[in-house]
Protein backbone atom coordinates (compact mmCIF):
# COMPACT_ATOMS: atom_id res chain seq x y z
CA UNK A 1 0.00 0.00 0.00
CA UNK A 2 1.14 3.53 -0.80
CA UNK A 3 0.91 6.54 1.46
CA UNK A 4 0.20 9.68 -0.59
CA UNK A 5 1.00 12.78 1.46
CA UNK A 6 -0.23 16.17 0.21
CA UNK A 7 2.46 18.80 0.82
CA UNK A 8 2.19 21.29 -2.03
CA UNK A 9 0.47 24.32 -0.44
CA UNK A 10 2.07 27.72 0.23
CA UNK A 11 0.90 27.94 3.85
CA UNK A 12 0.09 31.66 3.58
CA UNK A 13 -1.84 31.69 6.88
CA UNK A 14 1.37 30.64 8.64
CA UNK A 15 3.47 33.54 7.33
CA UNK A 16 6.14 34.72 8.03
CA UNK A 17 7.17 31.23 9.22
CA UNK A 18 6.57 29.85 5.72
CA UNK A 19 8.28 32.64 3.78
CA UNK A 20 11.43 30.50 3.51
CA UNK A 21 10.11 26.96 4.01
CA UNK A 22 7.04 24.89 3.09
CA UNK A 23 4.62 24.47 5.95
CA UNK A 24 5.06 20.66 6.19
CA UNK A 25 8.70 21.25 7.21
CA UNK A 26 7.77 23.35 10.25
CA UNK A 27 9.08 21.64 13.39
CA UNK A 28 6.75 20.01 15.91
CA UNK A 29 8.79 18.60 18.74
CA UNK A 30 11.73 16.60 17.46
CA UNK A 31 10.65 16.33 13.81
CA UNK A 32 8.73 18.13 11.09
CA UNK A 33 4.99 18.01 10.47
CA UNK A 34 5.68 15.95 7.35
CA UNK A 35 7.69 13.40 9.31
CA UNK A 36 4.85 13.10 11.81
CA UNK A 37 2.56 12.20 8.89
CA UNK A 38 5.09 9.59 7.71
CA UNK A 39 5.34 8.12 11.20
CA UNK A 40 1.55 7.93 11.56
CA UNK A 41 1.24 5.90 8.35
CA UNK A 42 4.50 3.96 8.62
CA UNK A 43 3.09 0.64 9.80
CA UNK A 44 0.45 0.37 7.07
CA UNK A 45 2.29 1.60 3.96
CA UNK A 46 5.19 0.21 1.95
CA UNK A 47 6.09 3.38 0.04
CA UNK A 48 5.41 7.10 0.33
CA UNK A 49 4.46 9.50 -2.45
CA UNK A 50 4.81 13.18 -1.56
CA UNK A 51 2.92 15.74 -3.62
CA UNK A 52 5.13 18.82 -3.56
CA UNK A 53 4.74 22.36 -4.91
CA UNK A 54 5.84 25.47 -3.02
CA UNK A 55 9.56 25.14 -2.19
CA UNK A 56 9.36 21.45 -2.95
CA UNK A 57 13.12 21.32 -3.43
CA UNK A 58 13.54 21.82 0.32
CA UNK A 59 11.30 18.84 1.01
CA UNK A 60 13.34 16.69 -1.37
CA UNK A 61 16.60 17.82 0.25
CA UNK A 62 15.32 17.35 3.80
CA UNK A 63 13.62 13.97 3.43
CA UNK A 64 15.64 12.37 0.64
CA UNK A 65 14.74 9.19 -1.22
CA UNK A 66 13.66 7.16 1.80
CA UNK A 67 12.19 7.54 5.27
CA UNK A 68 12.95 4.87 7.87
CA UNK A 69 13.69 2.44 5.02
CA UNK A 70 10.43 3.21 3.19
CA UNK A 71 10.99 4.52 -0.37
CA UNK A 72 9.85 8.11 -0.93
CA UNK A 73 8.72 9.30 -4.37
CA UNK A 74 8.01 12.91 -5.31
CA UNK A 75 5.44 14.25 -7.74
CA UNK A 76 4.75 17.92 -8.35
CA UNK A 77 1.53 19.91 -8.37
CA UNK A 78 2.63 22.94 -10.36
CA UNK A 79 -0.47 25.00 -9.53
CA UNK A 80 -2.74 24.76 -6.48
CA UNK A 81 -5.96 23.53 -8.10
CA UNK A 82 -7.60 21.55 -5.31
CA UNK A 83 -7.27 18.24 -3.51
CA UNK A 84 -8.43 16.07 -6.41
CA UNK A 85 -5.82 17.64 -8.66
CA UNK A 86 -3.17 17.06 -5.97
CA UNK A 87 -4.08 13.38 -5.66
CA UNK A 88 -4.09 13.05 -9.46
CA UNK A 89 -0.37 13.84 -9.56
CA UNK A 90 0.34 10.49 -7.85
CA UNK A 91 -1.06 8.47 -10.78
CA UNK A 92 2.37 8.16 -12.38
CA UNK A 93 3.66 6.26 -9.33
CA UNK A 94 0.71 4.54 -7.70
CA UNK A 95 -0.38 1.11 -9.00
CA UNK A 96 -2.02 -0.31 -5.88
CA UNK A 97 -4.41 0.74 -3.12
CA UNK A 98 -3.30 3.92 -1.33
CA UNK A 99 -4.21 6.17 1.53
CA UNK A 100 -4.19 9.99 1.37
CA UNK A 101 -2.94 12.10 4.27
CA UNK A 102 -2.20 15.79 4.64
CA UNK A 103 1.37 16.87 5.34
CA UNK A 104 0.23 19.66 7.67
CA UNK A 105 -2.31 17.79 9.80
CA UNK A 106 -1.34 16.00 13.01
CA UNK A 107 -3.03 12.61 13.45
CA UNK A 108 -2.37 9.40 15.37
CA UNK A 109 -1.36 6.07 13.73
CA UNK A 110 -4.88 4.79 14.45
CA UNK A 111 -6.23 6.88 11.57
CA UNK A 112 -4.15 5.35 8.73
CA UNK A 113 -4.75 1.96 10.33
CA UNK A 114 -8.53 2.48 10.27
CA UNK A 115 -8.38 3.46 6.59
CA UNK A 116 -6.18 0.49 5.74
CA UNK A 117 -8.43 -1.95 7.59
CA UNK A 118 -11.60 -0.60 5.98
CA UNK A 119 -10.71 -2.09 2.61
CA UNK A 120 -11.53 -0.62 -0.79
CA UNK A 121 -12.43 3.07 -0.85
CA UNK A 122 -12.86 4.70 2.56
CA UNK A 123 -13.21 8.11 4.17
CA UNK A 124 -12.05 8.87 7.73
CA UNK A 125 -14.55 10.50 10.08
CA UNK A 126 -14.43 11.74 13.65
CA UNK A 127 -17.12 12.91 16.07
CA UNK A 128 -17.14 16.69 16.65
CA UNK A 129 -19.09 18.95 19.00
CA UNK A 130 -20.05 21.47 16.32
CA UNK A 131 -20.68 19.60 13.06
CA UNK A 132 -22.15 22.72 11.42
CA UNK A 133 -18.59 24.02 11.04
CA UNK A 134 -17.36 21.01 9.05
CA UNK A 135 -17.99 18.82 6.07
CA UNK A 136 -20.41 16.35 7.66
CA UNK A 137 -20.53 12.67 6.82
CA UNK A 138 -23.98 11.35 5.96
CA UNK A 139 -24.22 7.58 6.38
CA UNK A 140 -26.57 4.81 5.32
CA UNK A 141 -27.75 4.39 8.91
CA UNK A 142 -29.25 6.96 11.23
CA UNK A 143 -26.56 6.95 13.89
CA UNK A 144 -23.39 6.78 11.80
CA UNK A 145 -22.03 3.70 13.56
CA UNK A 146 -18.61 2.18 13.03
CA UNK A 147 -18.44 0.07 9.90
CA UNK A 148 -21.16 2.10 8.20
CA UNK A 149 -21.17 3.20 4.57
CA UNK A 150 -20.99 6.72 3.17
CA UNK A 151 -24.18 8.26 1.79
CA UNK A 152 -22.72 11.73 1.15
CA UNK A 153 -20.73 14.67 2.50
CA UNK A 154 -22.57 17.90 3.27
CA UNK A 155 -20.55 21.10 3.72
CA UNK A 156 -21.41 23.03 6.91
CA UNK A 157 -25.07 21.97 7.03
CA UNK A 158 -27.64 23.92 9.05
CA UNK A 159 -29.16 20.60 10.15
CA UNK A 160 -26.31 18.03 10.35
CA UNK A 161 -27.45 14.44 9.74
CA UNK A 162 -24.67 13.13 12.03
CA UNK A 163 -21.93 14.51 14.25
CA UNK A 164 -19.26 12.92 12.05
CA UNK A 165 -16.84 15.34 10.41
CA UNK A 166 -14.85 14.51 7.30
CA UNK A 167 -11.22 14.35 8.46
CA UNK A 168 -9.89 14.85 4.92
CA UNK A 169 -8.01 11.54 4.82
CA UNK A 170 -8.98 8.75 2.44
CA UNK A 171 -8.20 5.32 1.03
CA UNK A 172 -8.57 4.68 -2.70
CA UNK A 173 -8.09 2.02 -5.33
CA UNK A 174 -6.08 3.06 -8.44
CA UNK A 175 -9.23 3.34 -10.56
CA UNK A 176 -10.08 6.53 -8.63
CA UNK A 177 -7.86 8.37 -11.11
CA UNK A 178 -10.50 7.76 -13.78
CA UNK A 179 -13.06 9.49 -11.57
CA UNK A 180 -10.68 12.34 -10.79
CA UNK A 181 -10.30 12.92 -14.52
CA UNK A 182 -14.10 13.31 -14.72
CA UNK A 183 -14.27 15.61 -11.69
CA UNK A 184 -15.62 19.05 -12.65
CA UNK A 185 -14.24 22.34 -11.42
CA UNK A 186 -15.94 23.67 -8.29
CA UNK A 187 -17.43 27.13 -7.83
CA UNK A 188 -14.16 28.29 -6.26
CA UNK A 189 -12.21 27.16 -9.28
CA UNK A 190 -10.72 23.99 -7.79
CA UNK A 191 -11.03 20.25 -8.29
CA UNK A 192 -12.28 18.81 -5.00
CA UNK A 193 -11.81 15.21 -3.90
CA UNK A 194 -15.24 15.34 -2.23
CA UNK A 195 -16.73 15.86 -5.72
CA UNK A 196 -14.82 12.78 -6.85
CA UNK A 197 -16.45 10.85 -4.01
CA UNK A 198 -19.86 11.98 -5.26
CA UNK A 199 -19.04 10.54 -8.68
CA UNK A 200 -18.08 7.24 -7.08
CA UNK A 201 -21.34 7.15 -5.13
CA UNK A 202 -23.29 7.93 -8.30
CA UNK A 203 -21.78 4.78 -9.82
CA UNK A 204 -22.99 2.77 -6.79
CA UNK A 205 -19.49 2.35 -5.46
CA UNK A 206 -19.45 1.53 -1.75
CA UNK A 207 -17.33 3.87 0.36
CA UNK A 208 -16.61 2.77 3.91
CA UNK A 209 -16.65 5.23 6.79
CA UNK A 210 -13.57 4.65 8.96
CA UNK A 211 -14.29 5.98 12.44
CA UNK A 212 -11.46 7.72 14.27
CA UNK A 213 -11.33 9.23 17.75
CA UNK A 214 -7.73 10.38 18.12
CA UNK A 215 -5.77 13.59 17.53
CA UNK A 216 -6.88 15.64 14.54
CA UNK A 217 -5.14 18.98 14.39
CA UNK A 218 -4.92 21.06 11.23
CA UNK A 219 -1.76 23.12 11.75
CA UNK A 220 -2.67 26.06 9.55
CA UNK A 221 -1.94 29.11 11.74
CA UNK A 222 0.91 29.97 14.12
CA UNK A 223 -0.96 29.32 17.35
CA UNK A 224 -1.88 25.88 16.03
CA UNK A 225 1.84 25.14 15.72
CA UNK A 226 2.09 25.87 19.44
CA UNK A 227 -0.90 23.61 20.08
CA UNK A 228 0.67 20.82 18.04
CA UNK A 229 3.88 21.17 20.04
CA UNK A 230 1.91 20.97 23.27
CA UNK A 231 0.19 17.79 22.05
CA UNK A 232 3.38 16.07 20.94
CA UNK A 233 5.50 17.01 23.95
CA UNK A 234 2.55 16.31 26.26
CA UNK A 235 2.80 12.62 25.31
CA UNK A 236 6.35 12.42 26.66
CA UNK A 237 6.77 11.11 30.19
CA UNK A 238 10.47 10.31 30.58
CA UNK A 239 13.75 12.16 30.77
CA UNK A 240 16.35 11.42 28.10
CA UNK A 241 19.69 13.05 28.80
CA UNK A 242 22.11 12.28 25.99
CA UNK A 243 23.76 15.71 26.11
CA UNK A 244 25.70 17.42 28.89
CA UNK A 245 23.83 18.42 32.04
CA UNK A 246 26.12 20.24 34.44
CA UNK A 247 26.02 19.99 38.21
CA UNK A 248 23.49 22.34 39.76
CA UNK A 249 20.85 21.95 37.03
CA UNK A 250 17.29 21.16 38.12
CA UNK A 251 15.20 19.07 35.72
CA UNK A 252 11.53 18.38 36.38
CA UNK A 253 9.15 16.30 34.30
CA UNK A 254 9.71 15.09 30.74
CA UNK A 255 12.94 16.70 29.53
CA UNK A 256 14.98 15.61 26.50
CA UNK A 257 18.54 16.89 26.12
CA UNK A 258 19.86 15.62 22.81
CA UNK A 259 23.45 14.58 22.19
CA UNK A 260 25.63 17.63 21.65
CA UNK A 261 23.39 19.92 23.70
CA UNK A 262 24.46 21.48 27.01
CA UNK A 263 22.47 22.65 30.03
CA UNK A 264 24.68 24.80 32.22
CA UNK A 265 24.72 25.15 35.99
CA UNK A 266 21.85 26.97 37.65
CA UNK A 267 19.35 26.27 34.88
CA UNK A 268 15.84 25.13 35.83
CA UNK A 269 14.00 23.12 33.17
CA UNK A 270 10.38 22.26 33.86
CA UNK A 271 9.15 19.92 31.14
CA UNK A 272 7.88 18.88 28.79
CA UNK A 273 10.86 20.41 27.03
CA UNK A 274 13.23 19.52 24.22
CA UNK A 275 16.76 20.90 23.99
CA UNK A 276 18.09 19.95 20.58
CA UNK A 277 21.54 19.02 19.34
CA UNK A 278 24.05 21.83 19.59
CA UNK A 279 21.81 24.00 21.78
CA UNK A 280 22.99 25.61 25.02
CA UNK A 281 20.79 26.62 27.96
CA UNK A 282 22.02 28.68 30.90
CA UNK A 283 23.63 29.40 33.17
CA UNK A 284 20.73 30.43 35.40
CA UNK A 285 18.02 30.16 32.73
CA UNK A 286 14.42 29.04 33.27
CA UNK A 287 12.65 26.85 30.68
CA UNK A 288 9.06 25.83 31.31
CA UNK A 289 5.94 24.66 29.52
CA UNK A 290 5.94 22.82 26.20
CA UNK A 291 9.14 24.40 24.93
CA UNK A 292 11.57 23.49 22.16
CA UNK A 293 15.04 25.00 21.97
CA UNK A 294 16.05 24.17 18.40
CA UNK A 295 19.38 22.93 17.06
CA UNK A 296 22.30 25.26 17.85
CA UNK A 297 20.02 27.57 19.82
CA UNK A 298 21.13 29.61 22.80
CA UNK A 299 19.13 30.54 25.89
CA UNK A 300 21.45 32.50 28.11
CA UNK A 301 21.85 33.95 31.61
CA UNK A 302 18.64 35.01 33.41
CA UNK A 303 16.42 34.24 30.41
CA UNK A 304 12.97 32.73 30.86
CA UNK A 305 11.33 30.87 27.99
CA UNK A 306 7.81 29.61 28.52
CA UNK A 307 5.70 27.41 26.23
CA UNK A 308 7.50 28.48 23.06
CA UNK A 309 9.13 27.15 19.91
CA UNK A 310 12.64 28.43 19.20
CA UNK A 311 13.76 27.15 15.81
CA UNK A 312 17.33 26.37 14.78
CA UNK A 313 19.97 28.97 15.59
CA UNK A 314 17.79 31.23 17.75
CA UNK A 315 19.73 33.24 20.33
CA UNK A 316 18.10 34.71 23.42
CA UNK A 317 21.28 35.87 25.03
CA UNK A 318 20.46 37.22 28.49
CA UNK A 319 17.98 39.07 30.68
CA UNK A 320 14.94 38.42 28.45
CA UNK A 321 11.49 36.83 28.61
CA UNK A 322 9.84 34.91 25.74
CA UNK A 323 6.39 33.44 26.41
CA UNK A 324 3.91 31.52 24.23
CA UNK A 325 5.79 32.54 21.10
CA UNK A 326 7.34 31.16 17.92
CA UNK A 327 10.76 32.39 16.80
CA UNK A 328 11.99 31.43 13.33
CA UNK A 329 15.49 30.34 12.37
CA UNK A 330 18.46 32.46 13.43
CA UNK A 331 16.40 35.07 15.26
CA UNK A 332 18.52 37.16 17.63
CA UNK A 333 16.78 38.50 20.73
CA UNK A 334 18.64 41.47 22.19
CA UNK A 335 19.38 41.67 25.90
CA UNK A 336 16.44 42.80 28.00
CA UNK A 337 13.81 42.03 25.33
CA UNK A 338 10.45 41.18 26.88
CA UNK A 339 7.44 39.59 25.20
CA UNK A 340 3.96 40.35 26.48
CA UNK A 341 1.65 37.35 26.21
CA UNK A 342 -1.49 38.62 27.95
CA UNK A 343 -3.89 41.45 27.14
CA UNK A 344 -4.80 43.92 29.90
CA UNK A 345 -8.52 43.43 29.17
CA UNK A 346 -8.13 39.65 29.62
CA UNK A 347 -9.58 38.96 26.16
CA UNK A 348 -8.08 36.40 23.79
CA UNK A 349 -5.00 37.56 21.90
CA UNK A 350 -5.55 38.39 18.23
CA UNK A 351 -3.03 37.86 15.42
CA UNK A 352 -2.87 39.13 11.85
CA UNK A 353 -3.57 36.31 9.37
CA UNK A 354 -3.66 37.21 5.66
CA UNK A 355 -4.38 40.83 6.51
CA UNK A 356 -7.15 40.21 9.06
CA UNK A 357 -6.94 40.31 12.85
CA UNK A 358 -8.03 36.85 13.97
CA UNK A 359 -8.94 35.57 17.43
CA UNK A 360 -6.36 32.94 18.37
CA UNK A 361 -8.69 31.40 20.96
CA UNK A 362 -5.81 31.70 23.40
CA UNK A 363 -5.81 33.95 26.43
CA UNK A 364 -2.03 33.75 26.44
CA UNK A 365 -0.13 34.19 23.20
CA UNK A 366 3.04 36.14 22.55
CA UNK A 367 4.65 36.91 19.21
CA UNK A 368 5.54 35.34 15.87
CA UNK A 369 8.99 36.25 14.54
CA UNK A 370 10.29 35.39 11.08
CA UNK A 371 13.75 34.06 10.23
CA UNK A 372 16.75 36.33 10.76
CA UNK A 373 14.80 39.01 12.64
CA UNK A 374 16.57 40.91 15.42
CA UNK A 375 15.45 42.94 18.41
CA UNK A 376 17.50 45.75 19.90
CA UNK A 377 18.28 45.71 23.62
CA UNK A 378 15.39 46.45 25.97
CA UNK A 379 12.76 45.95 23.26
CA UNK A 380 9.16 45.33 24.35
CA UNK A 381 6.94 43.26 22.04
CA UNK A 382 3.19 43.43 22.55
CA UNK A 383 0.97 40.34 22.60
CA UNK A 384 -0.05 39.33 19.08
CA UNK A 385 2.72 41.19 17.26
CA UNK A 386 4.34 39.67 14.16
CA UNK A 387 7.85 40.47 12.96
CA UNK A 388 8.67 39.53 9.38
CA UNK A 389 11.76 37.87 7.95
CA UNK A 390 14.79 40.05 8.66
CA UNK A 391 12.80 42.73 10.51
CA UNK A 392 14.51 44.63 13.33
CA UNK A 393 13.71 46.89 16.26
CA UNK A 394 15.72 49.78 17.70
CA UNK A 395 17.12 49.69 21.25
CA UNK A 396 14.39 50.41 23.78
CA UNK A 397 11.61 50.25 21.19
CA UNK A 398 8.05 49.31 22.17
CA UNK A 399 6.47 47.41 19.30
CA UNK A 400 2.66 47.40 19.39
CA UNK A 401 2.06 46.91 15.64
CA UNK A 402 3.26 44.26 13.21
CA UNK A 403 6.57 44.95 11.53
CA UNK A 404 6.86 42.84 8.43
CA UNK A 405 9.77 44.72 6.85
CA UNK A 406 12.20 47.48 7.79
CA UNK A 407 10.88 49.87 5.10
Amino acid sequence: MYGVVLAAGRGTRMRPLTDRRPKPLLPVGDRSLLEHAFDAAYEVVDEFVVVIGYRGDLIRETIGDSYRNRPVHYVEQEEARGTADAVAQAESVVDDRFIVLNGDVLVDPELPRALADAGGTAVAATVVDDPQSYGVISTTSEDGTDGDVLAGIIEKPADPPTSLANVGCYAFEPDVFEYIERTPESERGEYEITTTLELLLADDREIAVASYAGTWLDVGRPWELLEATEVVLGDWDDQQLDGTVEEGVHLEGAVVVEAGARVRSGAYVEGPALICEGAEVGPNAYIRGATVVGPDGHVGHSVEVKNSVLMAGVSVGHLSYVGDSILGRDVNVGAGTNVANLRHDDENVRLTVKGDRVNTGRRKFGVVVGDDAKTGINTSLNAGVTMGVGATTAPGEVLTRDRLTND
